[in-house]
């Protein structure tokens, strides 16, 4: 981990997003490891170390972001159905709904003239809502999930950025080695 304080030899500024550190662009590989005070070998590992770290974390923010999708699609889903209550209160007719009890079991009832819906709220939780006050707890719960997946997607899009940048400083350090052994190869062959 000494390599991460000191491994900025360009004039980029080591910032981070939410807990995600900020993986420094290298211009100068020797530079980088003379001011990081490791060899080529460390250098790549723990290059190598924090490319896992990057790919673990977007792991996790895709999967937050895959649950908060269909969180999104059951809140519109839930405002579709309080509006059609709605709509349909000012006819007085029963009509015929099916229903999702469990994943995969449904079950069909009348509807009749009804001024309350029930929410399930989680954590084994329902409470009973007038039909108005539903829609404006649906409609902030929907504001609070769309703010929360643009910040996972910000999230992305930096953690992305600091892929792509391990990636390239990777490459770099590993080409610079290459090189190093190269020239070493050549002025031992001149020599003998």
């Amino acid at each position: 981990m000494a390599a991460s304080s000191s491994s900025s030899s360009s004039a980029t500024i080591m910032t981070e997003r939410r807990g995600i550190p900020a993986a420094a662009f290298v211009e100068d590989v020797q530079t980088y490891l003379n001011q990081s005070g490791v060899d080529v070998n460390s250098a790549l590992a723990f290059l190598q170390e924090r490319h896992q770290q990057y790919k673990l974390v977007e792991m996790k923010i895709l999967a937050q972001q895959r649950e908060l999708q269909a969180k999104i699609r059951d809140i519109v889903k839930c405002l579709d159905i309080v509006a059609t209550l709605q709509a349909r209160k000012s006819t007085g007719e029963a009509f015929v709904a099916d229903f999702e009890v469990s994943e995969g079991i449904y079950s069909r009832a009348s509807v009749k003239d009804t001024d309350t819906v029930c929410l399930w709220l989680g954590a084994n939780v329902m409470l009973q809502y007038t039909c108005d006050e539903a829609n404006a707890l649906l409609q902030k719960n929907l504001e609070n999930a769309k703010g929360s997946l643009d910040v996972l997607v910000a999230d992305l899009q930096f953690l992305t950025d600091q892929v792509t940048v391990t990636e390239v400083t990777i490459a770099r350090v590993y080409n610079w080695d290459v090189y190093q052994d190269r020239m070493r190869q050549a002025a031992g062959g001149r020599d003998s």
